[in-house]
């Protein structure tokens, strides 16, 4: 017979948890609000800079001298954008700090993983550039042609423009000193509150396979140059790829904590009733056999 003082512990204790896991949705579903706000908001900039950055790139000649001498790698247009053959890889891998989240962590991982495997397969080193504790984690030991370059640990929480730029300054010095030769982040587009996908996005080289061949407006005019605005806008298509990339992994992960947050509740509401059908059952069975055992000392005694 199931001791009911443990069936009875048993239940407590999932109460307890279901408090905390209804505490976190809620929390998740308080912030994935904002975190929507902010990503579907950034999306209209993003979309026509990498569109007007793309087309701009596919009709300038950069191998034209324009007399500029950049102070920061970022500002090195010239060397970001030549072609060049890719020995060792850079990702850009965007991960979380918390986990509690379903599988959010273990996709990322798992895509980064088969990305290792394919560069590895090709002869092709990777360097990383991890976002998040848990992607610090799970990559601490990494050894053979794959080396953790930088870790980030303090600007997935709370995205900004400041932290992207850091970032894509970092990775702008290892390509232009050769480190790297070609960057790619690894991260999540959020699609809505129920859902995200796995994106892997080609930041340097930069692919022009999609840029239509239309020509530039013949009314756009470019001061001093149109070298020197690609200059200004090269930094900065970095830096705001990044930062929508954070954005939309922050998003992702919210959303992905209020979900699976939900679900944890659910079974805890679940398992609580389940618990409480077999405390009744083993209670009803132990008064059965009081009685049962006063019924028979009854007729003992009368015999």
């Amino acid at each position: 017979m199931p001791n009911l003082k443990d069936i009875k512990n048993r239940i407590m204790s999932v109460e307890n948890t279901k408090k905390i896991t209804k505490a976190m949705k809620m929390v998740a579903a308080a912030k994935v609000k904002r975190a929507e706000t902010t990503v579907k908001s950034a999306r209209p900039f993003s979309n026509e800079l990498l569109s007007l950055f793309k087309t701009m790139l596919s009709k300038v000649d950069i191998s034209v001298p324009d007399g500029i001498t950049p102070e920061r790698a970022i500002d090195n247009y010239r060397e970001l954008l030549a072609p060049r053959e890719i020995k060792t890889a850079g990702l850009l891998v965007v991960t979380s700090n918390k986990g509690l989240a379903g599988a959010y962590n273990a996709n990322i991982i798992r895509a980064v993983n088969k990305e290792i495997e394919d560069n590895t397969a090709a002869g092709i080193n990777t360097r990383l550039y991890i976002v998040g504790l848990k992607g610090t984690a799970a990559y601490k030991h990494v050894t053979g042609n794959v080396k953790v370059a930088k870790t980030y640990t303090s600007v997935v929480d709370n995205p900004s423009a400041g932290a992207a730029d850091m970032i894509a300054q970092d990775l702008a010095e290892d390509y232009v000193a050769g480190e790297i030769d070609g960057i790619k982040i690894i991260t999540t587009h959020f699609n809505n509150m129920m859902s995200y996908s796995l994106t892997e996005q080609q930041l340097l080289p930069v692919n022009l396979d999609d840029v239509e061949p239309a020509e530039l407006d013949p009314l756009m005019e470019f001061e001093p140059s149109p070298n020197s605005v690609l200059q200004a806008i090269v930094p900065m298509y970095l830096s705001n790829t990044v930062f929508q990339a954070l954005l939309e992994a922050s998003a992702s992960e919210l959303a992905s904590r209020m979900t699976a947050m939900s679900a944890a509740s659910n079974n805890a509401e679940e398992m609580i009733t389940n618990l409480t059908i077999n405390y009744n059952k083993a209670r009803q069975a132990a008064i059965t056999q009081e009685l049962v055992e006063i019924v028979s000392g009854a007729n003992a005694a009368k015999g």
